[in-house]
Order: C-alpha cells, then sequence, then structure tokens
C-alpha cells in the first residue's frame, strides 16, 4: 500500500516564507503552523498527526521545523 507524502511547514514569524520550505518537494498535502519554536501549541501539526495514516510519509524542510528537541517531539 503506497502511502501519501504529507508536508509539515513552520514559520515563526509573518515574513518569513512558509512555501520556501518545501518548493522542491511534491507532497499530496500540506500543514503550516506560524508559530514560535518555544511555542508547543501547535493546532495544525496536531491536525496532521490525527490525519497521517499507516504507509504515509511525513516530509519536513528541517528537524527543527518540527520540533525543537527530542522531549519535544514525544509531547
Amino acid at each position: 500500500m503506497k502511502g501519501q507524502r504529507i508536508g509539515y511547514i513552520r514559520v515563526s514569524s509573518l515574513d518569513q516564507n512558509p512555501e520556501r520550505q518545501l518548493e522542491q518537494v511534491a507532497v499530496d498535502r500540506v500543514f503550516t503552523d506560524k508559530a514560535s519554536g518555544k511555542d508547543t501549541q501547535r493546532p495544525e501539526l496536531d491536525r496532521l498527526i490525527t490525519f497521517v495514516r499507516e504507509g504515509d510519509t511525513v516530509v519536513v524542510h528541517s528537524m527543527d521545523r518540527l520540533a525543537r528537541n527530542l522531549d519535544d517531539l514525544r509531547r
């Protein structure tokens, strides 16, 4: 079973261009949060976690866009 490629983008300020994070990557759906790395309240990341299914691949520009550290990622 081939899954979807799901993109996650987090920008920390309104002047950052979110599309640049995944501009070279083909994804089926993208979830975008505008939040500081310190802010653990990320509604679009929560939606992504609910949306993703077995076989899907989550794509991020870099790990620091997903979480600041492993403890935050485990939340």
